[in-house]
């Protein structure tokens, strides 16, 4: 009896009030700053469309690798000893990980992929341990979990022992069969697919991690555009360029959470499916959220060193392509939590798909500043949209 009633503390208690981030989940989430960090540091040092794959693949495993502890942090209670304990082994694999991925394609290829995996079979092992004997179904789920995590580690560590062409290959296939698995419900021989709405998850917590996550980003970005500030300020377009950076952090900030991430904490927590529609705002929907402030992180560094030089299809595909992630990702969360279409996004974007056409004669200062002017109307627009009813009923009453 000690023994199933000490598993039972990993478990939290899905019908306790204090759903909040813990404060091992919030250290834990401080290496992927470190991580984010060293990717766009090391994608704005060398700004090709061969690194913009690269790094867009890399931005995908971190992600990954994030969310499906999120996953598990929801489900199992941090304070709990033995949890805590996951999540510091989490963190140290996940700072040597960290420390691999500016060489992640060339000679450190073995040590992050061999990192990577152990990570994500290892937590899942943990869950599995966690919840055998005292809840079955989801033990098995997370044993089907644990075998897709097997098969997608071992194309990660197969590829780092190919050549460049096929490592590229067998990562690709590895992120595929990783992003996969949910659609399917982890379907594996001998086991079949995982039951539907099986896991007792709190929407409330899943919202606030990846608002958190979001913030990781913003704040990446921040810290990046100020470093490469600092090392330019030489250069007589480097304060228009970085007021013109700071703008833009600050539109997303408020796209994504004036009302956004409101309507989708409460529409995860009411939810009568809680593990699909989980997938679908979280999972699934942030991908293209938190890529876009990566790259539009990038796409601002590399307008600070490079302020003057005339604007290129590859420098548009950032600097333009991060904004666009960003906003398709918005909509896509604001349809699902509160079937609006935020017209305002959709505007932003036909703006922003304008600015490559006017691309070769401008500037990637210029172009900068485009990207930024659209990300500010659209989140202008949107908060006017919203503030109108509020406006409008409060004059009627």
């Amino acid at each position: 009896m000690q023994t199933r009633a000490g598993k039972k503390r990993w478990i939290r208690d899905q019908e306790s009030e204090n759903s909040k981030a813990s404060f091992p989940e919030l250290f834990f989430d401080l290496v992927f700053v470190f991580g984010l960090i060293q990717l766009s540091h090391t994608l704005a040092a060398d700004f090709t469309s061969a690194t913009v794959g690269e790094a867009f693949l890399l931005i995908l495993a971190i992600w990954w690798l994030w969310i499906n502890t999120t996953w598990v942090t929801n489900l199992l209670d941090p304070d709990s000893i033995p949890v805590r304990y996951m999540l510091f082994a989490l963190m140290f694999a996940s700072i040597l990980m960290a420390i691999a991925l500016p060489e992640a394609f060339g000679e450190h290829a073995l040590a992050f992929a061999g990192v990577y995996a152990a990570v994500q079979v290892g937590r899942s092992v943990f869950a599995w341990l966690a919840f055998r004997g005292e809840d079955d179904e989801t033990a098995r789920t997370f044993l089907r979990v644990m075998l897709w995590s097997a098969v997608s580690g071992g194309l990660w560590v197969a590829g780092a022992l190919l050549n460049f062409e096929g490592r590229i290959i067998a990562w690709v296939a590895a992120v595929a069969v990783e992003y996969a698995g949910p659609l399917v419900r982890y379907r594996f021989p001998g086991l079949g697919p995982a039951p539907r709405e099986t896991l007792i998850l709190s929407g409330e917590h899943m919202a606030e991690r990846c608002a958190l996550f979001v913030i990781i980003c913003l704040g990446e970005t921040v810290l990046t555009t100020g470093r490469n500030t600092a090392e330019h300020m030489d250069a007589d377009l480097t304060i228009l360029v970085f007021c013109s950076a700071f703008v833009s952090t600050v539109a997303m900030w408020w796209i994504y959470f004036h009302k956004g991430q409101e309507a989708a904490a409460e529409k995860a927590e009411k939810t009568s499916r809680p593990e699909a529609v989980a997938h679908n705002l979280f999972t699934y929907g942030h991908v293209p959220i938190v890529a876009g402030i990566i790259l539009t992180a990038v796409g601002q560094d590399f307008s600070l060193s490079h302020a003057q030089e005339p604007a290129t299809l590859k420098t548009a595909s950032v600097v333009v392509g991060g904004p666009v992630l960003f906003l398709c990702g918005n909509i896509w969360v604001k349809l699902a939590a509160a079937s609006r279409l935020p017209l305002s996004h959709v505007a932003g974007l036909v703006a922003l798909a304008l600015l490559p056409a006017v691309g070769s004669s401008l500037q990637n200062y210029a172009l900068s500043l485009g990207a930024t002017a659209c990300l500010l109307i659209a989140s202008t627009w949107d908060y006017a949209v919203l503030r109108w009813p509020l406006s409008r009923n409060a004059s009627s009453t």
